[in-house]
């Protein structure tokens, strides 16, 4: 199975050839190994496995690239706008969950009703997006505030220090 992690915006470097410019989402892995894992492109509905010949990080939401065999300028503009793919990690046990996870989970939140609409990653302070009455909230995702989740009813519940709520107003 394969997880959508990134999307070629525009070339890059057109006097080396290949380059382009790559906007990573939140899910792209961390410890992804460029020399000996392929990104993948859906090219009428085939999954073509590319193969990076430099894959350079540009802060946490970007990366340049050239791939293997597609090194002129024409061949990578093909690439422009594509998805692209990494395999999922299948050794994830059942019990595990990430944050993202709980994206449309609906939220009781200290007896407040809501839903759990975005996760904002950040090493310093992960953030959950809950939406209340039309307004969202962004409450730390920390175990401490998590009460309970139930993933069969899609439900999440929190209990939150006092006075945490109006610090978004």
């Amino acid at each position: 199975m394969l997880l959508p992690v990134a999307k070629v915006t525009k070339l890059f470097g057109a006097e080396r050839g290949g380059g382009v410019v790559v906007a990573l989402y939140t899910e792209f892995p961390e410890d992804f190994a460029p020399e000996s894992e392929p990104l993948f492109v859906r090219i009428d509905s085939l999954d073509v496995p590319l193969w990076c010949e430099r894959f350079e990080r540009r802060g946490a939401a970007g990366a340049l690239a050239e791939f293997a065999d597609w090194d002129t300028a024409r061949r990578a503009s093909e690439l422009v706008g594509r998805e692209l793919f990494v395999e999922a990690d299948e050794e994830r046990s059942d019990d595990e969950f990430y944050m993202e996870d709980l994206i449309g989970f609906a939220a009781d939140v200290d007896g407040r009703q809501g839903e759990v609409t975005d996760y904002y990653d950040s090493e310093a302070n992960p953030l959950l997006g809950v939406t209340i009455d039309g307004r969202e909230y962004l409450v730390p995702a920390v175990g401490e505030f998590i009460a309970g989740i139930d993933f069969e009813g899609r439900r999440l519940r929190m209990t939150l220090p006092e006075g945490l709520l109006s610090l978004n107003d």
